[in-house]
């Protein structure tokens, strides 16, 4: 861990597994600044590069205890949790975490707060969603800490929510039917200049308590915005059709159907859309300077995402938010299954190939390389997910050859990855019940044996009637899979996995 930085002086962050969090982490750790992460599952930071050079917390920000020992010896905190919208009463839930942390750091006597919080006008009625970022910003305002509330609009940027769903809709359709609010009025903000403000809030004047409003000074139409990337991903120009009788319901689930975010996740971002969302203050000018070589503009923070995720190098995504509740946890191992009713399909193979390349196409499994059996099957079972609400499989994969621990790979979240032995996949679609799918690499002889193993335990009775309506499909599903990683592998040259489409 780092303990030398710039200036001494500790860091908190929190929020450290999501996509901005992530993301200033790695600016600070480049820094050199010394830094404290509170996670409730570390094993989630395993794979990023800095996890070794940060102090890792593990525990709730609910917990006051947790709360009070983190904090301490700490300059900065900075607050950048926010649950999208997801469970009854979520707003309340929000509320009190703020009151939990601020008072701690009050206690711990932490110079600053930093909060990121959304962009939105004065004097409307704001949704649940938007209103409960305003709620906690005014907490910690209020807390006896000086805060820094920063309040943006659409973020843009690779992997960024918001400009996946521009992303995603401009792409699927050509003719577009959307709400009235595309026409209304959005200054957004790439991502590197969100980045630059966090920093930039280390060094504003002891005792600063106040909100600044954040934009790239360029306002635009949400129908402008897609029409923009359609232009800077060489598409035509999109035909939008605003229509008054789109709720935010209705257009929750026709983005949840469209596109790879989920309905819980889709229903926050198009309600913060329904006011126009444009900076009404530039006051922090007065404080920080713009970056380097300016203010991004719109045109330019699409180049650079496109750029970004054309290179498969998205640092953070929102995809790696946990779209389950955290109750699913890890894989028990066997001798912990007393009590469970478990279902299982096992499938074994030996392959001539060497371990590192069957290994290559184990973990470069999903994506654009699909699931080595049954294509029309994994399809169906990603839209039967997305009608119910689930992330379907269009979510992709971060990286097309490499899987980090914590990260989402199409309908699945990395759980564990012991890399060039076992990969262990929590399932996030919709389903009565838990399920994991595990593959294991070992030598054998001159080559390498493959196992492949499917564990499902049921909730209550649509559980297990699920597992009995899926068992006959499995019997090929699960055992083609085994069989075409491991002749997939065979057919490779010394090293890289190819695709199923090359594969067959």
């Amino acid at each position: 861990m780092n303990t030398d930085g710039p200036d001494g002086k500790l860091i908190l962050v929190t929020g450290a597994t999501g996509y901005i969090g992530g993301r200033l982490v790695t600016k600070l750790v480049a820094e050199g600044r010394r830094v404290r992460v509170i996670v409730r599952s570390p094993q989630k930071l395993k794979d990023v590069p800095w996890a070794a050079s940060v102090e890792i917390v593990e525990g709730d920000l609910q917990d006051r205890e947790v709360m009070r020992r983190v904090t301490e010896g700490v300059d900065t905190l900075y607050y950048l949790v926010h649950s999208m919208g997801s469970g009854r009463n979520f707003d309340t839930r929000e509320a009190d975490i703020a009151t939990i942390v601020s008072e701690a750091a009050t206690a711990a006597g932490v110079h600053r707060i930093v909060y990121l919080g959304g962009l939105h006008p004065e004097g409307v009625e704001l949704s649940t969603h938007m209103r409960s970022r305003t709620q906690v910003g005014t907490i910690l305002l209020g807390s006896g800490t000086p805060t820094i509330a920063f309040q943006a609009g659409v973020v843009i940027g690779s992997g960024s929510a918001s400009f996946e769903m521009i992303r995603h809709l401009s792409d699927v359709l050509p003719v577009m039917p959307a709400p009235k609010w595309v026409l209304n009025h959005i200054e957004p903000i790439a991502v590197r200049d969100v980045i630059h403000y966090l920093i930039g809030a280390l060094e504003l004047p002891a005792g600063l308590n106040r909100t600044f409003d954040l934009g790239s000074r360029e306002v635009l139409t949400y129908a402008e915005m897609m029409n923009q990337y359609a232009e800077a991903a060489g598409l035509p120009r999109r035909k939008i059709l605003a229509l008054p009788v789109l709720t935010p319901r209705l257009a929750g689930h026709w983005v949840n159907l469209v596109t790879p975010i989920p309905r819980a996740m889709a229903m926050p971002l198009i309600e913060s859309l329904q006011h126009d969302a444009v900076t009404s203050e530039h006051d922090i000018d007065q404080y920080i300077g713009v970056p380097e070589g300016g203010l991004t503009g719109y045109r330019r923070a699409v180049d650079l995402a496109l750029g970004k995720m054309r290179g498969g190098e998205v640092e953070t995504s929102w995809a790696g938010a946990t779209q389950v509740d955290s109750a699913a946890d890890p894989l028990p191992s066997d001798p912990q299954w007393a009590g469970h009713t478990v279902f299982t399909d096992v499938q074994t193979y030996s392959s001539s190939a060497s371990p590192d390349k069957l290994w290559s196409v184990v973990e470069g499994i999903g994506g654009e390389n699909g699931w080595y059996s049954w294509t029309v099957g994994w399809a169906a079972r990603g839209w039967m997910d997305k009608l119910a609400g689930g992330v379907g499989l269009r979510r992709g994969r971060r990286d097309a050859k490499e899987l980090l621990t914590g990260e989402a790979l199409d309908f699945w979240r990395v759980e564990e990855i012991v890399r060039g032995r076992s990969l262990r996949l929590r399932a996030e679609m919709k389903v009565p019940g838990r399920a994991w799918l595990e593959f294991r690499v070992e030598p054998d002889g001159s080559g390498s044996s493959f196992y492949q193993r499917a564990v499902f335990f049921p909730q209550g009775l649509s559980g297990r009637l699920y597992w009995l309506a899926v068992l006959p499909f499995h019997g090929f599903i699960f055992k083609s899979m085994a069989r075409n990683i491991a002749t997939t592998a065979e057919a490779l040259p010394d090293s890289g996995a190819v695709s199923e489409a090359e594969a067959a």
